[in-house]
């Protein structure tokens, strides 16, 4: 767990520098449906009581705040690959509540205005920007934020700072030596 705990929160410098361009578009995508959710309730907590998800006057603004949130966290490139995952399960949770529905024709969301309104192509074409989004959260999770991010910037400041102190000298000739243990990652 606590190897998992440092993928995710220490990102390698593996991902490419264009990987700034996914983060834009995933975070500016995210960042401007946050903002849409509290503008137009229908968009919100209109949308949110239409598909029967649960509490949806606390649910909303919730996704709403976390896509906010988020998507600026993503532009910038900070704590990525948790907002990531939590884009992740978000963007599974809206394609299998819109989506089956709208498959079968039994969506309680305005069906789109011309054909195909039901059905597999209905489905391809309404789901485009959901699989975008996906795919480029999954990117993010598996690859990090990339160099230009501030996940990169504050972990290349953490790997100059000079080492920790794990316990105090055990004598006085490890004083006035000044040997120190450091911490080993």
């Amino acid at each position: 767990m606590e190897a998992w705990i440092h993928w995710m929160l220490h990102p390698g410098a593996g991902a490419p520098k264009a990987t700034v361009w996914i983060r834009l578009m995933a975070g500016w995508v995210f960042f401007w449906e946050g903002m849409i959710k509290f503008v137009f309730v229908n968009q919100g907590v209109g949308r949110f009581t239409k598909l029967g998800m649960p509490m949806p006057e606390t649910l909303a603004p919730a996704i709403a705040v976390l896509e906010i949130v988020g998507g600026l966290a993503l532009i910038v490139g900070f704590l990525t690959r948790p907002f990531a995952l939590l884009f992740i399960g978000e963007m599974i949770v809206a394609i299998l509540s819109t989506k089956i529905s709208l498959y079968l024709g039994t969506s309680p969301l305005a069906l789109p205005p011309v054909p195909p309104q039901t059905g597999f192509w209905a489905v391809m074409h309404e789901w485009r920007s959901d699989i975008a989004q996906l795919a480029c959260s999954l990117f993010l999770l598996l690859e990090g934020p990339g160099p230009w991010s501030l996940d990169a910037a504050l972990l290349s400041s953490a790997e100059q700072s000079p080492p920790r102190v794990t316990r105090l000298p055990r004598n006085e000739e490890e004083v006035s030596s000044g040997r120190r243990h450091a911490a080993t990652p």
